[in-house]
């Protein structure tokens, strides 16, 4: 693992109306195509945040108020700029529920028209989106994960033959590999050592995963097979994001530090390798979001727990 002469700089920070909850992969970033980025959003709560380029953040509760423990369980669907609730689904409670908690956790788009959300029984819902409209409905409900869902990414690069274009993660640190579809398909199983995935990306048919020890390894999708392995943080990581064009992969964790690496495959070996390109240290901060601000990965974006603020960085 060799440094790389890639640097940031804290350019801004953008005001949030509360602190961002200590959640997995809090941040998200609408990032169009070679243009600045639209929306920025963070949870606090029950409520997101949602900062557009002009004026203040709004504000979009929880569909039925209330508190953290009241509220209704829901997965909600907001038009890119938050004016309008598109659509909302209930999840199902037990007639008697146990002694841990229900919620969703884990939301990707999926091929070319699916969103999958992930559950605290290890279901992943499907919905499928139409193209026009607000008739979301719900097709399809994946029942492999016997833990809760972490977190759910899509392929986000060009995925080799039979190697899949979804994964999702759980609390026991099991990875599902999927193709998506009218149907979706398992195509395998990395099975879990007792250690949290909390966060995954896809990138050219290599699965980057993120765990509660610090580690980040790299798994080859089509055959789960180990590739690499760093331990880059102190503590839990929170969140990785991945940049599509050129494979740079963005970590943040409980330590304070968010890291930058390069992901690349040896032509001749077709080895995966992970070289460190930046290290940046939020004083004083447990990281919760991270994510890069354009599909190079020249700019990112950080949220942190008890943090009124998303701090966003750029060249150095």
């Amino acid at each position: 693992m060799a440094a790389a002469g890639t640097g940031y700089r804290r350019e801004r920070a953008l005001a949030l109306r509360n602190s961002s909850s200590a959640l997995y992969n809090n941040l998200t970033v609408l990032c169009p195509p070679a243009r600045p980025p639209r929306a920025f959003g963070a949870v606090h709560g029950t409520t997101l945040s949602l900062l557009g380029p002009e004026g203040p953040p709004r504000q979009l509760p929880a569909r039925g108020g209330g508190s953290a423990l009241s509220t209704p369980l829901l997965t909600q669907m907001y038009e890119a700029d938050g004016s309008t609730l598109v659509f909302w689904h209930a999840l199902d409670v037990p007639e008697h529920p146990a002694a841990h908690s229900v919620f969703a956790r884990g939301i990707s788009a999926a091929g070319e028209r699916f969103i999958c959300v992930g559950t605290s029984s290890g279901a992943v819902l499907v919905f499928d989106i139409p193209p026009k409209g607000t008739n979301v409905t719900l097709s399809e409900v994946l029942e492999q994960h016997r833990d809760p869902v972490t977190d759910i990414a899509a392929e986000q690069g060009q995925a080799p033959e039979a190697a899949g274009d979804l994964v999702t993660a759980d609390d026991s640190g099991t990875l599902c590999l999927w193709s998506t579809g009218e149907e979706f398909t398992l195509l395998g199983r990395i099975p879990g050592s007792g250690c949290t995935c909390s966060s995954v990306t896809l990138w050219n048919g290599i699965v980057a995963a993120g765990y509660g020890n610090g580690q980040i390894r790299l798994w080859e999708a089509g055959t789960g097979q180990l590739r690499a392995q760093v331990s880059a943080h102190a503590r839990w990581i929170y969140a990785l994001d991945l940049a599509p064009l050129t494979g740079k992969l963005l970590s943040g964790a409980e330590d304070s530090f968010v890291h930058v690496w390069k992901l690349s495959r040896d032509p001749d070996t077709d080895d995966v390798e992970i070289r460190h390109c930046h290290a940046e240290c939020v004083t004083d901060t447990q990281v919760c979001g991270a994510r890069f601000c354009d599909p190079a990965g020249d700019t990112f974006a950080v949220t942190g727990y008890d943090l009124s603020e998303i701090l966003c960085y750029g060249p150095a």
